[in-house]
């Protein structure tokens, strides 16, 4: 029988990434975009993902990895993922500048009912945000993304059965 390739961690990334700009068209279109449960679902399917992607990896070969080789692998799907985002966020941003003024309104109702804030730095908050939105917005995702994403490929290679054989095992 033939040994079966392993899924490439840009494969995978792709695959998850996919997902997640589906659900942001999606809660854009009906108007969610700005759900709290959005979001949380996003994390969600991120989490996932990197769990599947550690475990499929290890199946794939026959459990003959090391918890270092998992969790480079959930880490290296992470990082496309986030790569991902990051240019269709931007891109979506551009296409839709109303979702950035939503964002930014959200924000200053946020802040507003808060109370811990004067109008004046309010208005100056918002103002150095919309200067700096898309670097703010990067930020935030590498950030998040990056996170979730190790976390996830920690535990995906601590889950992961391995069943690591010297190299040379079946050659005598």
């Amino acid at each position: 029988m033939e040994e079966q390739k392993p899924i490439s961690p840009i494969m995978k990334g792709v695959i998850i990434s996919l997902l997640l700009m589906v659900l942001s068209l999606i809660a854009y279109f009906t108007g969610q975009d700005t759900a709290s449960w959005n979001r949380w679902l996003g994390y969600i399917i991120l989490f996932g993902g990197i769990l599947w992607a550690c475990i499929s990896y290890g199946k794939q070969l026959n459990n003959n990895v090391t918890f270092g080789n998992v969790f480079a692998h959930g880490f290296k799907v992470s990082s496309v993922v986030t790569l991902f985002l990051i240019f269709f966020t931007i891109i979506f941003f551009l296409f839709f500048p109303e979702v950035k003024e939503k964002a930014l309104d959200v924000a200053r109702t946020e802040m507003e009912k808060s109370g811990k804030m004067a109008e004046e730095q309010i208005d100056q908050t918002i103002a150095i945000t919309r200067k700096f939105f898309y670097v703010f917005t990067i930020g935030i995702l590498m950030f998040a993304y990056m996170i979730i994403g190790t976390i996830a490929s920690l535990i995906g290679a601590a889950i992961t059965k391995k069943d690591p054989r010297p190299p040379f095992e079946n050659q005598l």
